[in-house]
């Protein structure tokens, strides 16, 4: 029986790198896989979620307000899933695993609203994703726990090394602070497992996380 599983995390928390770990191991137990990643910025489905990361609605991630952002992204997974990958979680037999999911907008569209209003985000992001446009929900939300400070290093790292642009999200520092916050509320609320990616101040290696990634969602 084929399983749902999303890894979500901040930027530079080594989704990438765990999401292609888990693929392996599975494919290597001879277990049928589909890999999602979103934004899916190759596909038309991640127009309006990658105009608003390059900055076209506002230069600063507050500019455009936590219930219109969450809409861009929930439209590239709706468009994509009805249009691709509903048969791949449909399919007994396959394990899905994505790259960012729902829980990407729980960490990075929370943050832009006051704590009081927390609570009654999260049940009305649940409830439009999952019930209202009906996409599926996953077994288990994976969720990379690294401090701001450390993922804004490994973004500058990874920009600097590859050439790849910074977006309102990476390039604001404050902003990164309060979607650390929220992802813990969250992480805590909808009952992730969580998973420390640093020990002693320095980071652990991607095996070990890996291995525990591995021996938690197991369980499942």
């Amino acid at each position: 029986m084929g399983k749902f599983i999303a890894i979500d995390g901040l930027d530079g928390s080594g989704k990438g790198t765990q999401t292609d770990i888990l693929v392996e191991r599975l494919k290597k137990e001879n277990k049928k896989v589909r890999v999602l990643s979103f934004p899916m910025y190759e596909n038309d489905s991640s127009l309006f979620a990658r105009m608003y990361l390059d900055g076209k609605f506002g230069k600063n991630p507050s500019d455009t307000n936590a219930y219109a952002a969450s809409m861009f992204f929930a439209s590239d997974r709706y468009i994509s899933y009805r249009t691709d990958w509903i048969k791949d979680i449909l399919d007994p037999d396959t394990y899905v695993i994505a790259n960012r999911y729902t829980s990407a907008n729980a960490v990075h569209q929370l943050s832009k609203l006051p704590y009081e209003e927390w609570e009654g985000f999260l049940n009305w992001l649940w409830d439009f994703e999952f019930s209202k446009l009906g996409l599926p929900e996953p077994d288990a939300t994976v969720y990379l726990e690294v401090h701001p400070d450390v993922s804004l290093s490994l973004v500058k790292s990874r920009s600097e090394e590859t050439g790849r642009k910074i977006d309102i999200h990476e390039g604001d520092r404050e902003y990164m602070f309060k979607c650390y916050d929220a992802a813990l509320y969250s992480s805590k609320a909808l009952n992730w497992i969580q998973i420390s990616c640093c020990k002693d101040g320095a980071l652990r290696t991607r095996e070990d996380v890996a291995a525990e990634i591995y021996e938690k969602i197991s369980k499942i």
